[in-house]
Formats: structure tokens, sequence, C-alpha cells
């Protein structure tokens, strides 16, 4: 889900040469701080919350109705993280040929198009899906902007205070469909709250260096021997396991899932324990890999055996 290194220099592109981009390269610089990647994930667990919440056939205007505002607010908060984080960003070899970092874009152009994308989008959940979206939408731009990002320079708590916001997509996609908040609704957000550890504490290990040269305080940064960071990656791995049994469990959804997930949860729980035994980069890559596989096909499958 991260974007691959990169090793190029702070502002690789003058003023000269970004006087030149096309319209076609700052379009794709724009979109580039979308994290498209990113909120294409987004926006499918917040597919499936909404049509776990449907009662009935799916309003499939409504459903794309509150994933475009959803798209909107994610990316509108991605682009205001870079925002935010573009000095650090010029450190770290993975993001030093993102659009700020390289000079594609000016400081100021990135955080009107943020603050233009996260302010139509909390207008557009209130007024076209409904108060209690754009609400939930309120509490993932206050706990990543401004708890989770401006804590990744001083804690290593910084990636479970960022879980929380990181986990609200289907929850938004629930109350879209629902207008309410409930049991179902807070499962789906334990299961993505949970998948976050053993994904991004793979990502963590991976570039633990760039991290540590920019000064981001990530588990595997603070803690080099990477002990805590395998513990914690089979823990949660562990207790997401049996998290993922519960739709079935409400009757959200049915046995064909029940079994699915086991398979599933086993495939990842293998990938975890491999990657804690070696703690080897090539390991926390697959590990990342079969994160980035698991949660796209739970929730499909939870949609579909409904």
């Amino acid at each position: 889900m991260e974007e691959f290194a990169i090793d190029l220099p702070v502002n690789a592109v003058s003023n000269i040469d970004r006087a030149r981009l096309s319209l076609r390269e700052r379009a794709s610089a724009y979109l580039e701080l979308t994290k498209p990647r990113i909120t294409f994930l987004i926006v499918l667990t917040s597919a499936a919350g909404f049509g776990l919440g449907s009662r009935g056939s799916v309003d499939y205007v409504a459903l794309l109705s509150a994933l475009f505002g959803i798209a909107l607010l994610s990316s509108g908060i991605a682009t205001l993280n870079q925002y935010a984080e573009r000095d650090l960003d010029g450190l770290m070899r993975r993001t030093a040929n993102r659009p700020l970092p390289s000079g594609k874009l000016l400081p100021w152009e990135a955080l009107a198009f943020g603050t233009g994308l996260t302010l139509g989008a909390e207008v557009y959940l209130l007024v076209l899906v409904n108060p209690l979206s754009a609400l939930l939408g309120l509490t993932v731009i206050a706990g990543y902007l401004f708890a989770y990002t401006p804590l990744k320079t001083r804690s290593s708590l910084s990636t479970l205070v960022g879980a929380f916001p990181g986990a609200v997509p289907p929850l938004i996609g629930w109350t879209a469909a629902t207008g309410s908040l409930s049991i179902e609704g807070w499962v789906l957000f334990a299961i993505l709250f949970l998948w976050q550890f053993p994904h991004f504490l793979a990502i963590a290990w991976m570039y633990r260096e760039d991290y540590g040269r920019a000064g981001i305080l990530m588990l595997p940064v603070v803690e080099p021997d990477g002990r805590v960071t395998a513990q914690q990656i089979v823990v949660y791995t562990l207790m997401l396991i049996p998290v993922s049994l519960l739709p079935t469990v409400l009757g959200m959804s049915g046995r064909v899932y029940f079994f699915g997930a086991i398979v599933l949860g086993l495939l990842f729980l293998y990938s975890s324990v491999r990657a804690a035994f070696s703690m080897s980069r090539q390991q926390a890559r697959r590990l990342l890999l079969a994160s980035v596989l698991y949660l796209p096909l739970l929730f499909i499958l939870m949609v579909l055996n409904k």
C-alpha cells in the first residue's frame, strides 16, 4: 500500500523545471497526493460496510454517493498529511520523489488542494449522505491529522493512535446505509483496527532505516532487535482471527464466510509467524503482501455471503 523507495534528492525539480511540467504531469502530481491505492482500499472497506448495513437490496445510487464523499475525504486527508510531512518525506528515499519533496508542486498548492477536498467532503457527507457519517469523518480528520501525524516523531505509540481513525471507513459506510451506529458496525471497525498492526509493522520493519533517518519513531526504530515488533505482529494477528468470525455470530454473514475467514486468518497468521521468526526484509515484504490480499478478500467474502 505504501510507495516504493526512489532515491532522489529533495527539490529534485527546479522552479524552471516545474514551469515546464505539462498539464498532464501536474494532474498526475495532484493525483499522487491523494494516494490512490490507499484511497481505493478505504473505499472498498467502506463499500463493504454499506453493503452489510443495507436492509434488503442495496441502493446503488446511495452507495455511489457515499463512496464518492468517502473518496474525497480520504484524498483530502492524504494530501494534507503529505503537506504536513513534506520535510520528513524529503529525508526518506522511499518518499523523496513525492510531489512536494521533489518540487513538482509547491506546498501552498497541496495545502489548498487538500483543504478544498477535505472541506468539500465533509459538506458533501453532511448534506448528501447523513450527519452521522460527516461526524465520523471529522473524527478521522482530527485523529489522523492532529494526533497521529504529529505523534510520529514523538512516540512509537503513534501506530496505536493512528489505528483508531484508520479503522473508521467501514463504520462510515455502515452509518451511510443505516443512519446509526450498532454493534455490527463496530465489529467491522475492530477487524480493520486489528489488521492495521501486522500491516504497518511490516512496512515499518522494511523501511526502518528510512524512518530512523527522518526521526519517525516507529517501533522497529526505537526497538532495533525486533523482539517486541515480532510479538505484536503475531499477537494482533491472533486477535484478528476470532474477531473476524463475529460477522457470522451476529448474523451479518453466513457459514461460507465463517469457514473462509478461518482459512484466510490462518494463512495470514502463517505469514505473520514466519515474519516474526525471521524478521527479515523479505519476510516482512511477504507479510505486507499477505495483509494487502487478506483484507479485501475477507470483506468481499463477507458481503457475498451476506
